[in-house]
């Protein structure tokens, strides 16, 4: 009956920092200060002495390098790197200045160290006020060892966890963080450090970007433009080609269909970059292309076709392109979906007097929008950063006086123009910028289209 009553009291109990704090008793309360006194208080010491370590090292990083980052960080540095003329010796010296790249990333890092304190604050104040809860009802308090055998039992998912977090939080989230802290700063070609320090200027960018009558918005304009009509026929070309060629290598009429899955698929063999590279030769003014048409009268001897030259051909060549790399894959995922599709509803139709278009366009077509939906969205928002094909295919020709300095051209995608503003013209604020509006249509168009989709609106299945 007592167990009974403990297990009650223990259900009942939250084991929460506020409860912690307003009901623990002195040696709870202290472990808001001293990390791990709770726990020395009840014979924990393994854990006490693992939350003290943690608090000294947190303090010790602080005062080495942190408090001066945090102080640091509203102005990015105030000494520039050097010479100073020593009027005692009479020689320039060269003297060290701050970094204003360094200031923010150490700032950065900084905020992310205070957020893991805080986090492991919070779990010795639980952690101390369990204790006393066990104590106090008479229980008996697990060792350091039978807590850490429930991380491979009961709490095995908090184990398998957290590694994958771990480095997604110092892998993906802190260097985005570092990468957007970027946009609001005039971190350029002109404020490279060490030898010149940048300074937060706020949204000026985003308004600078986003200006239509700027340099940078007479670019991001049309780029944003071509980028969105690229993915839409990128994504949608290769969906209706695909689904078509699956269907008709999978009719029952089709003959030697694993030949032909063979040599469509055989294309994925060779590395997409490697065929993107070919092409980009093939299709010059004196490429093999040009060559051929001339020997077989199509074009005369002296002309060529502007595959890369002109603006409307570059951009069809692209598309064209892309379908032949695009293709193969859509067409592997479409017969897949197809051999799935339940016999029965074709049955059903055939017996209802349905013809082949109706079969195609109320089951056919249905099924494989329910199924592919999340995917096409997927490779749409792929096809906006597809960073490979007209990089390696056109480099973003042919190039064009009236966008800023010249970094983008005709063809290129917001992801290669941002390519060229950060590696080859050192604007990186402008390139996180664009990074950051990116991902705010990408991300936002993507949630919106996807909560329309059946796939969203009726998990439960197919009707």
């Amino acid at each position: 009956m007592k167990a009974n009553k403990n297990k009650i009291k223990e259900f009942q109990t939250e084991y929460t920092v506020i409860n912690g704090l307003t009901k623990g008793d002195v040696f709870t309360k202290l472990s808001a200060v001293i990390l791990g006194a709770g726990n020395f208080a009840r014979k924990e010491f393994v854990k006490g002495i693992l939350f003290l370590l943690t608090e000294v090292i947190f303090i010790a990083v602080m005062a080495v390098f942190g408090a001066h980052s945090l102080a640091m960080l509203p102005s990015l540095g105030t000494k520039e790197t050097g010479e100073v003329f020593n009027e005692a010796a009479g020689v320039y010296e060269y003297v060290q200045g701050d970094n204003s790249m360094l200031i923010l990333l150490y700032g950065v890092i900084t905020f992310f160290l205070i957020g893991a304190f805080i986090i492991v604050w919070r779990a010795a104040i639980k952690s101390a006020y369990k204790a006393q809860c066990k104590k106090e009802r008479g229980e008996v308090i697990p060792t350091f060892r039978q807590e850490i055998r429930t991380y491979f039992d009961t709490n095995l998912h908090k184990t398998l966890l957290f590694l994958p977090v771990m480095g997604i939080l110092i892998f993906t989230i802190m260097p985005l963080i570092f990468m957007i802290s970027m946009a609001f700063t005039n971190y350029d070609r002109d404020h490279q450090p060490p030898g010149k320090l940048f300074d937060w200027v706020g949204l000026v960018n985003f308004g600078k970007v986003l200006d239509f009558t700027s340099d940078l918005g007479k670019t991001f304009w049309p780029v944003l433009g071509w980028t969105i009509v690229w993915a839409i026929f990128a994504t949608f070309l290769n969906y209706i080609f695909g689904m078509v060629l699956a269907l008709v290598i999978n009719r029952k009429e089709t003959k030697f269909k694993s030949f032909w899955r063979f040599g469509f698929v055989l294309s994925i063999a060779v590395p997409s970059f490697v065929t993107l590279l070919i092409m980009n030769q093939m299709l010059q003014p004196n490429g093999a292309i040009n060559v051929l048409l001339r020997q077989i009268g199509l074009i005369g001897m002296h002309d060529s076709l502007p595959f890369l030259t002109n603006v409307t051909w570059a951009r069809v060549t692209v598309i064209v392109i892309n379908l032949w790399v695009g293709i193969p894959y859509t067409m592997l995922t479409m017969t897949g979906i197809l051999q799935n599709i339940p016999s029965d509803l074709y049955e059903a139709a055939k017996i209802d007097g349905a013809n082949a278009m109706t079969i195609f366009w109320k089951i056919t077509i249905p099924y494989m929008l329910f199924v592919t939906a999340p995917s096409l969205i997927t490779t749409f928002v792929g096809n906006i950063n597809n960073f490979n094909v007209i990089y390696l295919l056109t480099g973003g020709a042919p190039s064009t006086m009236s966008y800023y300095k010249m970094t983008a051209g005709k063809t290129d995608l917001l992801v290669t123009w941002l390519y060229k503003l950060t590696i080859e013209n050192k604007d990186y604020s402008f390139g996180a910028v664009i990074g950051i509006l990116v991902f705010v249509i990408t991300a936002t168009s993507s949630l919106i289209v996807y909560r329309r989709t059946a796939a969203y609106k009726n998990e439960e299945g197919f009707q």
